[in-house]
């Protein structure tokens, strides 16, 4: 199992768990180096003060927060313990809340909730509690410098932690939504069809990063010394004039891709029977 990116305890009222979080996921993809386009050497970055044009060893390096331009506090990683808050160590479970109140937006980051030995038993329980109510919990949490608002819930019988963004941090932007256009009960009843056309079942594993695939036959046909094919690109779109007709097509269109329904073989002798 992977390292894990913080441990301590969780309670809530009297009961403590030790628990450790593992990330839950992270992106991935090609990276590239940086190359001299003269001689295709990696380049390097360096750490150089430009008072003196001194080439700086990271043991040289501290942190300053400007507080005036060009005026710094130093702030060193011992003082940065000393002020960590209690949770740091401990996630205290604040609050329960309905899980449909939490909007999606909030989330940051997710991580695996995993049970020291010592914290199985109750772990189970809280996990059996959260799986048969619609409740997920409020806590918070101290890591990487920064205390967090979490949010925990019950997924394939363990918990997922979530961080969560600040009411604070969470943008604003104008004009967003449409509360002053008007549509006919037509154009929403087609697009109730069209979504249904488009209904699925959720399979995670059945959606692939394209331009990573892209990427990826880029570099090995250059390897062997091939042909770059251009990928197709869409087509110029256009503002939709009519509605009401391109739902319609749409709908049409969507119907067409469907694949038939295969009906069950009928043993000779037997006739399907109407419905």
């Amino acid at each position: 199992m992977a390292a894990s990116v913080w441990s301590g305890y969780l309670t809530f009222g009297l009961i403590s768990m030790p628990v450790r979080l593992h990330s839950g996921a992270r992106s991935s993809g090609i990276s590239f180096n940086q190359l001299h386009r003269t001689d295709h050497h990696r380049v390097k970055q360096q750490l150089i003060c430009p008072l003196d044009n001194t080439v700086l060893d990271r043991s040289e390096i501290v942190k300053g927060y400007e507080f005036r331009k060009n005026e710094y506090v130093i702030i060193e990683p011992e003082e940065i313990k000393k002020i960590e808050p209690k949770t740091a160590k401990t996630m205290e479970i604040l609050e329960f809340v309905k899980s449909s109140d939490v909007d999606p937006v909030y989330f940051e980051s997710s991580y695996y909730m995993v049970p020291e030995e010592a914290g199985r038993r109750p772990y189970a329980l809280l996990t059996k509690a959260l799986e048969e109510s619609e409740y997920v919990a409020i806590a918070k949490l101290t890591m990487h410098n920064r205390e967090y608002t979490v949010f925990l819930r019950p997924h394939e019988g363990g918990m997922m932690l979530h961080t969560m963004y600040y009411e604070e941090e969470v943008r604003k932007v104008e004009g967003f939504g449409a509360p002053d256009v008007e549509l006919k009960d037509a154009e929403v009843k087609v697009a109730h069809q069209l979504i249904e056309a488009l209904a699925a079942e959720w399979e995670p594993e059945k959606y692939k990063d394209d331009f990573q695939e892209n990427l990826k036959n880029l570099i090995q046909t250059k390897l062997e010394g091939g042909t770059i094919a251009e990928v197709e690109k869409p087509k110029k779109l256009a503002p939709v004039v009519d509605l009401m007709a391109a739902l319609k097509q749409s709908l049409a269109e969507m119907e067409g891709k469907k694949k038939p329904v295969a009906m069950a073989p009928v043993a000779a002798g037997q006739s399907r029977k109407r419905k």
